[in-house]
């Protein structure tokens, strides 16, 4: 088990409300300290979204979502081993 601080239980909630507001930018992964899996979905929305109409933001934009509800119904002591100790990036 990896060693547990509160700045972990502030990245857990500021991680799953960005995930739920703002999921097709990818500042959920950038705030757990994922920047390659962030900067990916980014690219994605704004690129992808820019050629497909939108669709690939709105394909984002689920992800977010559903990652950010995966990250507020995870109890701490598993969320810190899922993201912090085993570095998981994706759901």
């Amino acid at each position: 088990m990896a060693n547990l601080n509160p700045s972990h239980a502030t990245k857990q909630l500021l991680a799953g409300y960005c995930g739920i507001i703002f999921g097709s930018l990818g500042i959920h992964k950038f705030v757990l300290g994922y920047p390659a899996e962030g900067l990916i979905m980014l690219i994605i929305s704004l690129v992808g979204g820019y050629f497909t109409y939108g669709f690939t933001l709105l394909i984002m934009q689920l992800v977010g979502l559903i990652e950010g509800m995966i990250y507020l119904n995870k109890s701490h002591n598993e969320f810190v081993d899922t993201y912090f100790a085993n570095k998981q990036g994706w759901f």
